[in-house]
């Protein structure tokens, strides 16, 4: 007989419990406690694979007979990453950079499943439409932008603003639903 898994979520994002019951029924859920600070020179795709796993191991070592799963996302312009915005003017500076422009947002899963830690990346390109500053402002009073990378939410009021996606926009929202199966499919965990 084959052992029943347990998938921990290394998440205290309500957006990735929302996103993983898609695919499993019943998860636990434990955040991670890591330093995500960027390291020097790492591109934007380096630190979400990064993060994404130490999140995964972080709660692994606590769990060790469960199987993690971490993610991590980043909106970057270029190289510059904009992470949640600190403030009501960092944000509009954000949303300035935003406008009328293409940027990508990177999100990375990792799964750790019996000692074997396993990171899949994934791009996502979002083409934004011109925002005024009148438009921005408003955008802020809501509440929304407070608490997520690149300072707007493409499931939420946020998505008033994106003119064209290519790629995944569960990815976009936190966690890449058609890789993250792939993930646990491939280690068994679902069929």
């Amino acid at each position: 007989m084959e052992q029943k898994w347990t998938v921990v979520l290394a998440s205290a994002s309500p957006r990735r419990r929302e996103l993983l019951r898609h695919i499993l029924p019943e998860f636990q859920v434990q955040s991670a406690d890591i330093d995500e600070t960027p390291a020097a020179g790492e591109t934007p795709e380096s630190i979400v694979q990064r993060l994404a796993s130490e999140k995964a191991r972080n709660v692994a070592l606590k769990t060790p007979s469960h199987a993690v799963l971490g993610s991590d996302t980043v909106v970057a312009i270029g190289t510059t990453v904009l992470g949640k915005p600190k403030n009501e003017k960092d944000f509009l500076g954000m949303m300035n950079r935003l406008s009328g422009t293409l940027h990508h947002v990177y999100t990375a899963v990792s799964l750790v499943h019996q000692g074997v830690t396993k990171v899949i990346l994934v791009s996502t390109e979002v083409e934004f439409s011109q925002i005024n500053e009148r438009e921005a402002r408003q955008y802020w009073n809501t509440g929304e932008p407070a608490d997520k990378a690149g300072g707007y939410a493409i499931q939420g009021i946020g998505g008033q603003f994106v003119k064209n996606i290519h790629g995944s926009v569960s990815a976009v929202i936190g966690l890449p639903l058609y890789e993250t199966k792939a993930l646990l499919k491939g280690a068994g965990i679902v069929e």
